[in-house]
């Protein structure tokens, strides 16, 4: 709970003096958790930006956000994080011409 407060905290401070890209974008070589922290900046940049990052309780959230991210890092380190976005484009297209 610390840790996410912590996370919201710096995420509004970072996004009120400056752009959060050089916090966001990490290179091939950073450590697991540095792109895990890019990950998680991300995600509630993002989820801030739609106005859903204070819908439902932190817990919830902070559960969502770790969530995407380690399933992220995931394919990623199995080396299909992009192929992952073309097999499902495949899939849904197939599905679609199916109806």
């Amino acid at each position: 709970m610390k840790k996410v407060c912590l996370i919201l905290g710096a995420l509004m401070l970072f996004s009120a003096c400056s752009s959060l890209d050089q916090y966001i974008n990490v290179g091939a070589n950073a450590s697991p958790k540095e792109k895990f922290r890019a990950c998680a900046l991300s995600e509630a940049q993002t989820k801030l930006k739609n106005g859903t990052l204070f819908a439902q309780n932190i817990s919830t959230t902070k559960d969502e956000i770790v969530n995407t991210c380690i399933k992220k890092m995931a394919l990623e380190s199995a080396g299909i994080d992009e192929e992952a976005q073309t097999i499902t484009s495949n899939i849904i297209n197939s599905l679609r011409n199916l109806q």
